[in-house]
């Protein structure tokens, strides 16, 4: 295991630099469900020492992106369909339960200002066909409506849940794209803050209810 010293002097960018081109690998499909992540074959790859790559590896496992398993390194998670349909149902009522608490919205200043700017990166990291930016900029979306109650129990208990869910979200909307337009995903969340901007906690509960955000899901039990 890396050590408590070893993580001090490790270059920040370093395991920045490990950690993204993993999370990228995983959310875009190079490394399916299940799939050994090596640690050697990471350190050739990258050029990089056993160090970040194994605190790279420890931080995505925090994330629930990947998994430890004893005396066998690291694999890709594997979420049962039910697993993955309890998250989202689960995000689906912290969504909820944000969206009553926060409306109506203060009048003054722009409240929807980060979720405004959440959806204007998805649009530009779409149109620049970047996925994982516009995974990282959809994550960001829905956590800042939840950020809208001004609860940070709430907050804390909703982040969690994202993370475990960027796999099926990131997957869900790349499917979405092979299935129907490729912006349809970009309108179903225009479609989503045009109902935050009516600042009724009732037509933002209904464009939730919606918003088929499992709509294009392809769950296969493990």
């Amino acid at each position: 295991m890396t050590s408590s010293a070893e993580i001090a002097v490790l270059p920040p960018s370093l395991v920045e630099m490990v950690t993204r081109h993993v999370r990228a690998e995983v959310l875009s499909g190079g490394l399916e469900p299940g799939k050994r992540v090596g640690e050697e074959a990471l350190c050739a790859r990258l050029g990089t020492s056993r160090a970040p790559v194994r605190e790279a590896l420890r931080l995505l496992a925090q994330e629930g992106l990947i998994e430890h398993l004893p005396r066998r390194g690291f694999r890709v998670a594997v979420w049962s369909a039910t697993d993955i349909l309890q998250l989202f149902e689960l995000r689906r009522v912290l969504e909820q339960h944000a969206m009553e608490s926060a409306f109506p919205l203060a009048e003054e200043g722009d409240p929807l200002r980060e979720v405004r700017g959440a959806l204007k990166d998805m649009r530009v990291a779409d149109a620049a066909g970047d996925l994982f930016e516009r995974d990282n900029a959809h994550r960001r979306f829905h956590g800042e409506i939840v950020a809208l109650a001004g609860n940070r129990q709430l907050d804390l208990a909703y982040a969690p849940i994202l993370l475990k869910l960027q796999l099926p979200m990131a997957r869900n909307m790349r499917r979405e794209e092979r299935v129907t337009a490729r912006h349809n995903g970009i309108r179903r969340h225009e479609d989503l803050l045009a109902a935050l901007e009516a600042n009724d906690s009732a037509v933002a509960c209904a464009a939730l209810r919606q918003h088929g955000e499992r709509a294009y899901l392809d769950l296969e039990i493990r």
